[in-house]
């Protein structure tokens, strides 16, 4: 089997490189790691599963709270695959991002532009002519999942990801929209509306940035991903191909040092995410390390794609620097 060189930059003359082969051929564009195809190796645990029955059953939205790298925005990607109702209809939240952009866009600049042009043209200036307002308006995640559940008949999974980051009234502006499943497009004054039976099935995400409104958590059914030693090993265990490199063994140890670190005082504590990247790094750079980990954390190989906080990989490290 061919190799990856790992080290394509080392402390060398520039240009030393002269087969450049491996930088359009790097592991990583061979492998689809996309939410979609995580889903078929996600494994989420029965508390998890038992919120998101729950959640189908009673129509309500279904708020996921964890450490970031614990499989919240995977969750709802894993609930599509299962219902076999891909795909997701994926909303990623912003710090400017408003409730009428999760349901539909109108078009203002252009619109103003089409009316100051069309005026332009007519003579008579005594009545003012305006554009169809409609067809500046376009669908957006809500409106959308109302349109693909009435075409295939089958309920969507709207995924609203990481609703913290969005301004403070985003949750309490989507208050009627979730519970009702109905919003008015306001420059047309035209209601859309889904079938009761067709009912989006909601996931709502947070990193818990800051606390989210009173009135939009009673609308939701709750579950936070509490990070589980046993949930750990299980999903490494369904991604073992991707570590062909490294033996069952290996992978047992890597997994302990990993949350031997995981134990230690940290500021920002590596979740599941950053288990599965470490581990996909030691496969590609095998041979580069010793085969046996030592049971000394500071001396694990590749700790930045474990550490994310510069005090941490200080602390770590013992003030070192070398990590």
């Amino acid at each position: 089997m061919n190799r990856y060189p790992f080290y394509l930059i080392r402390y060398k003359d520039p240009g030393e490189l002269k087969d450049k082969s491996p930088l359009s051929d790097r592991p990583f564009s061979k492998t689809d790691r996309s939410f979609s195809a995580d889903a078929r190796r996600f494994v989420p645990g029965e508390q998890l599963e038992t919120a998101i029955n729950t959640a189908i059953a009673v129509g309500e939205p279904i708020l996921i709270t964890g450490e970031p790298g614990t499989g919240k925005t995977q969750t709802a990607y894993y609930a599509a695959y299962k219902l076999g109702v891909e795909p997701v209809i994926h909303f990623q939240v912003k710090s400017e991002s408003t409730a009428k952009d999760l349901l539909y866009h109108f078009d203002t600049v252009r619109y103003f532009h089409d009316a100051h042009l069309l005026n332009i043209r007519e003579r008579d200036t005594s009545c003012l002519q305006l554009p169809d307002k409609s067809t500046y308006v376009s669908p957006r995640a809500l409106w959308n999942a109302f349109e693909t559940a009435q075409k295939t008949n089958e309920p969507q999974i709207v995924l609203i990801d990481e609703i913290d980051k969005a301004p403070r009234d985003f949750p309490n502006d989507l208050l009627h929209e979730l519970d009702k499943m109905e919003f008015t497009i306001t420059e047309t004054q035209e209601k859309i509306s889904a079938p009761r039976n067709l009912r989006p099935i909601v996931f709502i995400t947070s990193n818990s940035e800051r606390r989210l409104p009173e009135p939009f958590l009673r609308r939701c059914i709750y579950h936070h991903i509490r990070f589980d030693d046993e949930i750990v090993e299980k999903a490494v265990a369904a991604r073992k191909e991707e570590f062909e490199n490294l033996s069952d063994e290996f992978l047992k140890m890597a997994t302990e040092r990993f949350l031997a670190l995981r134990n230690r005082s940290l500021r920002k504590k590596p979740a599941t995410g950053e288990l599965l990247v470490w581990l996909r790094v030691l496969a590609l750079a095998a041979g580069t390390y010793p085969e046996q980990l030592d049971r000394d954390i500071s001396k694990l190989p590749y700790l930045g794609a474990l550490l994310k906080d510069h005090q941490d990989m200080e602390e770590i490290s013992g003030g070192t620097g070398i990590y």
